[in-house]
């Protein structure tokens, strides 16, 4: 399994981080490896809406002609 090593943390923070572990009752490295897995855990309806929204929101764009834009820069 790999490993990391996060230098240069501020003592502020490894303590909030110390109490955050104590409070669930894990270990410091136990609580920053759920951080960790949470915070690149996909969710997916959330993916789901965010791009319903993109598909909305561009569905009355209007978009140039790419063969016009490739003509221009070859033109160049």
């Amino acid at each position: 399994m790999a490993q990391i090593l996060v230098r240069n943390l501020d003592e502020s923070l490894v303590s909030r981080l110390k109490s955050r572990a104590a409070h669930n009752n894990r270990s410091l490295q136990a609580e920053v490896k759920l951080i960790l897995e949470q915070s690149t855990r996909l969710d997916a309806k959330a993916a789901q809406l965010m791009a319903r929204q993109i598909s909305k929101d561009l569905q009355y764009q209007p978009f140039a002609d790419s063969s016009s834009l490739i003509r221009e820069d070859r033109e160049k």
